[in-house]
């Protein structure tokens, strides 16, 4: 049967439409006359009001800024050493390559080709658009609690101002096992004393008998005694209940740095990527100098090296464990935030033409050597804290909140002008933490401004928009600045972004590799770098990265552990409520899905629904790039928009008749 071949040209102005017919045409098609074509720049040139970055480094810098967050600082260096330490940089730079660079890769030059947001861009195929909804409610997800992160660390950067750090001694609020310096007590005991109500006996010190009914004493009473840092974290900033059974009241405290986090978002984002595009230039260069200079001193602390050893000497018997491979797929994911729809929507705001393919490999390596790097950082004063408390590294070793604000803000005690280190570090911790919360506010922002452009474009309205993004986060995130708020926080932590990213990453990759085409795609990019990519990507997108997303997914799901917070086990409704919380982004991939299918069999009720699947699939119209220049450079294959062709034809008939 012969392929029927429709083609749009442009001719002069008629008063009616103007009928061409091709050489395998079966009949007449309308095409577009110039005045129709001098109304397409109207929609597809509309890039002039959505803007683009000032400068390449703009982006690039956003792109770091977003990829290199907290996570570098409190989880890698501790994942690191409990899988086998310098012997984890394999399998690390194996997923990098694997999982890691093949989505950043594909997410940047996505978002390029098309310059939209992450729901918008669906138009590359409509039954997959759930996927751009997926990463929208991500990304509004991880932007409400990620806030109250950076929230706790600007209550330390205030409180480190003080005359005398307030967690460095046992206040009134304090309990009676509190011991400001852990150091003296473990002195104690190193030295074969006993330590009881805050003394030390030694046995050259009190006769014999004596000496064994203290230690009798202290061994009855097995008492645990806590630092002051923890309890002034659990105590006074949080004042934290005893599960999340208990939500407790709001800590106006908090509740007004929350205030302050978002105003801080608002600032960076007023005038669009504009005004972000020069924050960036402080998030992400600040937290490499603070690094630096905390190298620098960790490395003049004793007990530094035994610190860093103990974090780069390989374990090679580890690399035979599956768990160590998961743990690197994972980390390797989850640092460079692919599926959050970040990459897409900082790359919608490109020029055409730039090199994402340099971008994607270099931000992504440099996020990798950042986790490294400060895992130097951490561990030397890790070290240093081990050390002090004649304990091992690995006794001394936390990751997540507890090093951020238990065993960081300890150790700085110890140093002289601890305020200045103290300032440093929390100032570093914010500027990591905005570059990416910005990023992720404008997924959030640029999503509903692409979806309701006629409504939220003119004028002042983007601002007010994003004052509503920010109110109702705000609104939203005071749940987490209730005195049970932590536990609230745990469970968005594991919960909205883990199982989710992975499935929506697993999808995404299956719907540009095979409903669109691997092969199509790579001719999209090669219309933007000049030149044909290799195909080693499209073997990275079709098979290697889908393969290694499922496994990953499987072996997290096996290797399920419930919410925890210290020795707090969640109790199973709260792990319900977490099941529902993941649900929430990854159900839209299906629902939108029917909702598509349901549409097409209502405008076209005489074809099956098979047949209404694979038109969903395949791209609309609104598919390409925006400006009308780069939409000409498209080689349009003649069933590109086939999904399009019985609603043309209808058109026509009706013209006709």
């Amino acid at each position: 049967m012969e392929r029927t071949t429709y083609l749009y040209v442009t001719v002069p102005r008629t008063s009616s439409p103007t009928m061409v017919k091709t050489e395998k045409d079966q009949g007449f098609m309308p095409v577009r006359s110039n005045e129709d074509s001098e109304k397409v720049p109207d929609v597809i040139e509309e890039s002039d009001h959505r803007g683009n970055w000032s400068r390449k480094l703009d982006f690039f810098l956003s792109c770091l800024s977003y990829a290199v967050g907290l996570g570098n600082v409190w989880r890698f260096p501790y994942v690191c050493y409990k899988n086998g330490g310098g012997a984890f940089l394999i399998p690390f730079a194996v997923m990098l390559f694997i999982t890691g660079i093949p989505m950043v890769f594909l997410e940047l030059s996505f978002g390029q080709f098309a310059s939209s947001g992450v729901v918008s861009i669906w138009s590359v195929s409509p039954f997959f658009q759930g996927v751009g909804w997926a990463m929208f409610i991500v990304s509004c997800l991880i932007a409400i609690y990620y806030n109250m992160i950076i929230a706790w660390t600007l209550y330390y950067l205030f409180a480190s101002f003080q005359e005398r750090l307030p967690w460095s001694y046992c206040g009134d609020w304090s309990s009676e096992n509190c011991l400001a310096d852990h150091a003296v007590m473990y002195n104690c005991t190193f030295h074969n004393g006993v330590w009881l109500n805050e003394t030390c006996y030694h046995s050259g010190q009190v006769n014999e008998s004596y000496f064994n009914y203290i230690q009798g004493l202290a061994n009855s009473t097995n008492v645990q005694y806590t630092s002051s840092s923890d309890e002034y974290f659990h105590k006074v900033v949080l004042d934290i209940t005893k599960g999340i059974e208990s939500i407790g009241g709001v800590k106006w405290e908090l509740a007004l740095c929350l205030l302050l986090a978002w105003t801080l978002v608002c600032i960076c984002l007023a005038k669009g990527i504009k005004s972000s595009g020069k924050a960036v230039y402080f998030t992400a260069f600040f937290p490499y100098l603070v690094l630096t200079i905390l190298l620098v001193r960790g490395l003049t602390l004793p007990g530094s090296k035994e610190g860093i050893l103990y974090y780069l000497i390989p374990k090679w018997d580890q690399l035979l464990n599956a768990k160590v491979w998961k743990d690197a797929a994972v980390q390797i994911f989850f640092s460079l935030s692919p599926c959050w729809g970040g990459l897409i929507t900082l790359a919608s705001y490109n020029k055409f033409k730039n090199n994402c393919l340099f971008d994607a490999v270099l931000v992504s390596i440099l996020d990798s050597l950042t986790s490294v790097f400060a895992g130097l950082v951490i561990f030397s004063i890790i070290g240093y804290m081990a050390h002090e408390l004649h304990q091992s590294v690995e006794n001394v070793a936390r990751d997540g909140p507890g090093l951020a604000f238990i065993v960081y803000p300890e150790v700085v005690t110890k140093l002289p002008v601890s305020q200045l280190w103290s300032v440093l570090f929390f100032l570093m911790l914010i500027t990591l933490g905005l570059g990416t919360q910005i990023a992720t506010v404008t997924t959030v922002h640029t999503t509903i401004l692409d979806t309701f452009t006629e409504f939220f474009r003119p004028g002042k309205r983007s601002f007010i928009l994003l004052l509503s993004i920010a109110v109702v986060g705000y609104l939203i995130g005071l749940s987490f600045c209730t005195q049970g708020g932590m536990y609230v926080v745990q469970l968005f932590d594991n919960y909205a972004a883990t199982y989710s990213l992975l499935f929506i990453g697993l999808i995404e990759c299956l719907a540009l590799s095979y409903a669109y085409g691997a092969n199509t795609f790579l001719d999209n990019i090669e219309l933007m770098l000049g030149r044909r990519p290799s195909m080693l990507w499209k073997i990275s997108w079709s098979f290697l990265t889908p393969a290694a997303l499922l496994t990953i997914l499987i072996f997290t799901a096996v290797d399920f552990d419930p919410t925890s917070y210290g020795d707090y086990v969640f109790p199973t409704w709260a792990e319900v409520v977490g099941c529902f919380i993941t649900i929430l982004s990854i159900s839209a991939i299906p629902l939108v899905a029917l909702c598509k299918v349901v549409q097409g069999l209502i405008r076209l009720p005489n074809i099956g629904l098979l047949e209404v699947i694979k038109m969903m699939m395949k791209p609309t119209n609104e598919w390409g790039p925006r400006l009308k220049e780069h939409r000409e450079l498209m080689k349009v294959s003649p069933d590109t928009y086939e999904s399009q062709r019985c609603m043309m034809l209808n058109d026509f008939s009706s013209e006709r008749s």
